[in-house]
């Protein structure tokens, strides 16, 4: 069974850094793309960046270019959000979500993936 499990969310002020973490289990890590994306309140969700492991950095939302960084360690199946110089408009629940049929030009569509993590909620104070 494929689970996604995303923490390291928090309260921070505006000019702040936090990393998150998404814990992947139930496939074959190495294969797959990971994405972040994020859904503030009465918005749709947008992708953030996206990893895999044989293209590296598939995705990067222009919002958060400079900004965040996304890594990954295949060895502990996880990914991170490191997310540097937080705005109060980067307030938002986090998800990571994965699924084995991305491909390069759907990387950023939240309904290509069919799994997803919980979310953690980001608020960044002004």
């Amino acid at each position: 069974e494929v689970q996604l499990q995303a923490s390291g969310g928090g309260l921070v002020q505006a000019g702040g850094s936090l990393r998150l973490s998404c814990a992947a289990s139930g496939f074959e890590f190495d294969d797959y793309s990971i994405a972040w994306f994020r859904q503030a309140p009465g918005k749709e969700r947008e992708g953030v960046l996206c990893t895999s492991s044989r293209e590296g950095v598939t995705f990067y939302a222009d919002s958060v270019k400079g900004r965040f960084t996304i890594s990954r360690d295949n060895a502990k199946n996880t990914v991170y959000l490191l997310m540097n110089s937080l705005r109060p408009e980067d307030t938002a629940v986090y998800y990571c979500a994965t699924d084995p049929s991305i491909i390069l030009s759907s990387v950023r569509v939240a309904r290509s993936y069919g799994y997803w993590g919980q979310g953690t909620q980001v608020t960044v104070s002004s």
